[in-house]
């Protein structure tokens, strides 16, 4: 099987499967990345940008991008910090999904209660690096002999330790927490919140290319948050109606027809829309309108 010449091309890391996989498919086809990914192939060229994406398992996207030759990545917090990638690479951007927490867990019945009474236990984990870390300070912090607490490496079904009697607790991701529930398990402490990111490789041979996608994808996270907000307001009222849609930077104000009166356009985040709405009417607020922001740059 002959495999595309990534030469003078950057090259992007994105996840090859799963729900991350998706959510980056579609990332990518909101900020104009066009390509074919041929079935079997983890390499696929970008038609119309100098491009190469390398479809890598999520938890080696930060080690390449540190170490090797990939130029960008999409990963997690999580397997930034685990690989011990930060010194290494440039985290540039949170990217919103995959949202989720690394938490001690221990069984619902007959478990410890605390992380604490967990030190000098038993400790499964697909995390060793940040499990070893934390279990470290609550050594530390309960006054027990360092390193009396034993952690374990699994690659996969880590909340099956403590149900087959391998382990009297677990540091594992949690994201809807099923998962922990259907295994008996609870959550007593969280040890990191994560999500997504986009991190580059510092000593990148192309920073201009490497900006420009980054500005491509905040302008797209950003149009997922905010509405464009239209409306008519008497000038007398004009500084108040600012302190309710301030906008990003400032509102765009635009003189009308009718004496006295502007036409405000202004970014409003989507989740505070109606209050804001409501409050523009209540003072007089004429025509307000609602549009959906596709794309943007901030």
């Amino acid at each position: 099987m002959s495999m595309p010449d990534t030469t003078d091309r950057l090259i992007f890391a994105v996840p090859k499967k799963g729900r991350l996989y998706e959510k980056c498919l579609n990332l990518l086809n909101n900020i104009g990345v066009q390509f074919y990914r041929k079935p079997r192939h983890d390499i696929a060229l970008v038609s119309n940008l100098p491009v190469a994406l390398v479809f890598l398992p999520a938890a080696d996207i930060a080690k390449y991008v540190a170490e090797g030759n990939v130029d960008l990545g999409i990963t997690g917090i999580d397997i930034l910090k685990e690989s011990e990638s930060e010194n290494h690479a440039t985290q540039l951007l949170s990217l919103g999904f995959g949202k989720c927490k690394l938490q001690v867990q221990t069984p619902i019945s007959g478990g410890a209660d605390t992380a604490d009474a967990l030190v000098g236990k038993r400790i499964v984990t697909s995390f060793p690096r940040l499990a070893e870390a934390h279990f470290r300070e609550l050594e530390r912090r309960t006054g027990k002999p360092e390193g009396s607490t034993r952690i374990q490496f699994v690659s996969g079904s880590v909340e099956a330790a403590c149900g087959l009697g391998l382990a009297d607790g677990i540091v594992d991701l949690v994201e809807s927490g099923e998962t922990m529930q259907a295994a008996g398990l609870r959550a007593v402490d969280t040890i990191l919140s994560t999500e997504s990111v986009l991190i580059a490789n510092k000593k990148t041979r192309y920073p201009e290319l490497v900006e420009k996608l980054r500005a491509r994808i905040e302008g797209v996270i950003t149009a997922q948050s905010y509405v464009l907000c239209q409306y008519n307001i008497h000038r007398n009222s004009l500084l108040k109606a600012k302190t309710i849609t301030p906008g990003r930077l400032a509102p765009s104000v635009t003189m009308l027809e009718k004496p006295d009166w502007v036409g405000v356009s202004v970014m409003v985040v989507k989740s505070e829309v109606a209050d804001k709405m409501d409050e523009l009417k209540a003072m007089g607020a004429t025509d307000i309108l609602i549009l959906d922001i596709s794309n943007c740059r901030v």
